[in-house]
């Protein structure tokens, strides 16, 4: 009994990490997408209906994902550096949120930190940002390497 009760609990830790891994996947690439200036990968990992914000001092800012695909591919390689640390995945289904802390570094400077929160859902078998929110802030900020 022992034995597959371990076999169970060890079968359902690999398929979580397997899952984890897929729903961690999108937000990896996005920050490999903007760190090589790839408009066509960054497209790659948005929803076609996705919403992308900014908390700011004077409130919630929204972004075009165009323009900031836009923005992103007018930059050089390795101007963008988003560096992150994934604290959380939780998932249901085809729903997933991921939040990531972090810390932005332009053309190799320091610029701020703050963080991301990533709502992700499953179309066609595949893991796509619906949703990203994040902070921005100069101060209290700790460094990811």
């Amino acid at each position: 009994m022992n034995k597959i009760f371990a076999g169970v609990l060890l079968l359902g830790s690999f398929c979580f990490g397997q899952n984890q891994q897929e729903i961690e996947k999108p937000v990896r690439t996005l920050f490999t997408a903007m760190k090589n200036a790839d408009a066509e990968l960054l497209k790659s990992v948005f929803s076609e209906t996705a919403i992308l914000q900014t908390i700011t001092k004077d409130g919630v800012k929204n972004e075009d994902i165009n323009d900031f695909i836009a923005s992103v591919s007018k930059m050089q390689k390795n101007d963008l550096d988003e560096r992150i640390t994934i604290e959380a995945i939780h998932a249901d289904g085809e729903l997933a949120s991921v939040f990531t802390p972090y810390s932005f570094y332009f053309k190799d400077k320091f610029s701020h930190c703050g963080a991301n929160s990533f709502q992700l859902v499953k179309q066609n078998g595949e893991w796509k940002i619906q949703y990203l929110i994040d902070t921005r802030r100069k101060d209290n900020c700790k460094e990811i390497q």
